[in-house]
């Protein structure tokens, strides 16, 4: 993984025993742990609607950036247009996402969420925001800190532009 430049490195042969295969893979265990956590309760409310995860990430990312063609979020999702044409298709057809023909390009898709869009994403995330706030209540600033530096060294260079990107002037 490329350095990012923002990592301070450690100084001591004590401070890298956070580095040993153990803890790697106990970080490795704890982020599966988290994740499933993290996705249960939108998860359930998917569910009932028949959705998966791949059609939350859609509507996760097509609110965060209204308009947004569909090869940005190709590239974002790292999914094939075949799938994600598949969820796209159900979206627009369950009323929950428009596609509109690009003003400068009318070959381009640009997408919307709907009134029903928006709210079943805020209910997605609502769930989302709850756990995530009561665990950074809990870890304190510094950790929720360290904690976005740790996921950031972890992304791809392009995924990493596009979430500096989106979470610029959020804290």
């Amino acid at each position: 993984m490329a350095d990012r430049g923002t990592a301070q490195q450690p100084t001591s042969g004590e401070s890298l025993l956070f580095l040993t295969d153990d803890q790697l893979r106990r970080g490795i265990e704890a982020m599966f742990f988290a994740y499933r956590g993290f996705t249960a309760d939108p998860d359930r409310i998917l569910a009932e609607k028949e959705y998966g995860r791949a059609h939350h990430r859609a509507i996760h990312f097509i609110n965060r950036s209204p308009g947004t063609n569909v090869n940005t979020l190709l590239a974002i999702l790292g999914v094939t247009k075949q799938s994600l044409n598949r969820v796209l298709r159900t979206l627009i057809e369950d009323g929950l996402v428009e596609a509109r023909v690009g003003k400068r390009d009318r070959r381009e898709r640009h997408l919307y969420l709907t009134d029903a869009g928006v709210e079943l994403e805020r209910e997605l995330s609502d769930a989302q925001r709850a756990r995530m706030r009561a665990a950074y209540r809990a870890a304190g600033p510094e950790a929720v800190a360290g904690f976005r530096l740790v996921l950031e060294q972890m992304m791809d260079p392009e995924l990493l532009r596009h979430y500096r990107e989106g979470g610029e002037g959020q804290t």
